[in-house]
């Protein structure tokens, strides 16, 4: 009897554990599909960013979304994100309620591959806050930023934001130290404050629109009419760079010969000195398939900076513009031409440099201005440069400009002048008014003058250009020059840093 008691205890005891088991299981199958749906939902919820009405308010605008800029700029399929789940930790103003949280917050960081070469993106998202940078926000672009630094790869952002977010206070503040047309503005403070501080009336186009940046400050390279066309020419542009400052600048296959001549650059620079000619119509007649990306072709437009190749290999291209200002050097030329300078140095690309230069621009603005300092940036900057540099003269090198465009004094690789070229200190006139001033007969002592320095023989003799070549010969030459400084090294003693006159 006591042990049929024992045998139905224990029964009972069993039949408790095997539907404690039951439990068990039932739980273990139905808790994932839980945090699946949860998982799927927060998924769906980053992709939609603020919402399909902050989206189409976005489409309304004439702009993409943070999500299809990132789409249109990588390789299709290409996309991997991270952080997708980050949301902001504000607390304060009712930042914490469910409906102002948004998985991924106002940013869309990952990476990807243009034209099968890696980089890294951030893509800020309007629809979320106006793509006001948080904390968390700052948080996720650093930490890309980070990744590339470790693998050796570019980073782009693709900025589309209000500023720092004012409900989070000085922790959006501390993340921007952390990373430090017609649709786009950028300014340090908006009209609002600005009529408040200077009473000053003034539109958002007018502070911080794009023909503002790309033609008077100097702050943005380029404009484009779209978002779609900015992330076309984006990607062309990444096509010229290395990946990084310890990878070679990218060589892809030519089909333009290197020895190809080119017959019309023998009549390209007009007899008389003082008629202008397009230094771009020279560019793309030497460069591969007359293909040259400019860089801030509506700011200081007598100087011409961009990229190109030459035999499949990336350069930097330099020139003087005698359409603009007869090609003087100013202030704002010699900025942007140290900048790129430094530029191309920084990521190994050989510098071309093209000189028709009278002088550097006088008056009383660029002297107040400082244009001795900031002419000096130039010649510091390729000075400093110890990439390929090769350097031609097509007509006028005056004066101190001369010194500064690259020439054998700042250590060029190879100078070459065209038979039109004329390295003086100063134009033959007034050379000639200062020299021979209450002279009876001027003429004869302006002939003497052209006679002697208008040519490039004075510099030939005394070793400044190597060699005088036919101008149809110009691409030959620099092809084959390239080939040979391919290997180039320069040693320079160990220093901090550079000390370039800012």
């Amino acid at each position: 009897m006591a042990a049929a008691v024992r045998v139905t205890a224990a029964r009972a005891r069993l039949r408790v554990v095997v539907r404690s088991l039951h439990a068990g299981v039932r739980s273990l199958c139905t808790q994932p599909v839980s945090v699946n749906e949860r998982i799927e939902n927060k998924r769906q919820a980053a992709l939609l960013g603020g919402g399909q009405r902050r989206i189409d308010s976005q489409h309304k605008r004439g702009k993409l979304t943070a999500r299809e800029r990132i789409s249109l700029l990588l390789d299709p399929g290409s996309f991997i994100e991270s952080d997708m789940f980050v949301e902001h930790r504000c607390a304060d103003f009712g930042m914490a309620a469910d409906k102002n949280k948004f998985p991924g917050d106002s940013v869309v960081t990952g990476r990807g591959r243009i034209n099968g070469r890696l980089v890294y993106v951030f893509s800020q998202d309007f629809t979320v806050f106006g793509g006001s940078l948080s904390g968390a926000h700052a948080q996720k672009i650093c930490k890309i930023m980070d990744q590339a630094m470790t693998v050796g790869a570019p980073v782009i952002g693709l900025n589309d934001s209000g500023g720092a977010r004012i409900q989070e206070g000085v922790e959006s503040l501390a993340g921007y130290a952390d990373i430090f047309l017609d649709t786009s503005y950028l300014f340090i403070t908006g009209p609002d404050v600005v009529k408040s501080v200077t009473n000053e009336d003034v539109t958002q186009e007018e502070l911080g629109g794009a023909r503002t940046h790309t033609t008077m400050s100097g702050v943005a390279h380029r404009a484009f009419d779209n978002d779609v066309d900015a992330l076309c020419n984006l990607r062309e542009f990444f096509n010229y760079l290395p990946l990084s400052n310890q990878d070679p600048a990218p060589i892809r296959e030519c089909h333009d010969p290197s020895d190809r001549l080119v017959p019309e650059l023998d009549t390209v620079v007009p007899l008389e000195s003082t008629r202008a000619y397009d230094m771009v119509d020279i560019i793309y007649s030497i460069v591969d398939e007359r293909d040259f990306f400019e860089i801030m072709p509506n700011y200081a437009k007598n100087i011409i900076v961009g990229f190109a190749r030459m035999n499949g290999r990336t350069v930097g291209i330099v020139g003087n513009q005698p359409k603009v200002a007869s090609g003087c050097l100013d202030i704002n030329s010699s900025v942007k031409g140290a900048r790129f300078v430094r530029f191309c140095d920084a990521f190994n690309i050989p510098l071309i440099t093209f000189v028709d230069v009278p002088g550097f621009l006088p008056g009383t603005a660029q002297e107040y201005g400082g244009i001795i300092r900031h002419g000096a940036k130039l010649l510091y900057a390729f000075a400093e440069a110890t990439v390929p540099k090769i350097t031609v003269i097509t007509r006028k090198a005056y004066g101190g400009a001369y010194d500064v465009m690259s020439s054998k004094h700042l250590c060029g690789d190879t100078n070459y002048a065209w038979p039109t070229a004329e390295i003086a200190v100063m134009g033959a006139k007034g050379a000639v008014e200062i020299i021979f001033k209450g002279h009876e007969n001027v003429e004869a002592a302006q002939a003497e003058y052209i006679e002697k320095f208008a040519n490039p023989f004075p510099a030939a003799v005394r070793g400044f250009v190597d060699d005088i070549i036919q101008p149809s010969s110009t691409r030959a030459r620099i092809c084959c020059d390239l080939d040979v400084l391919a290997s180039k090294k320069v040693q320079r003693p160990w220093r901090k840093h550079a000390n370039i006159p800012l």
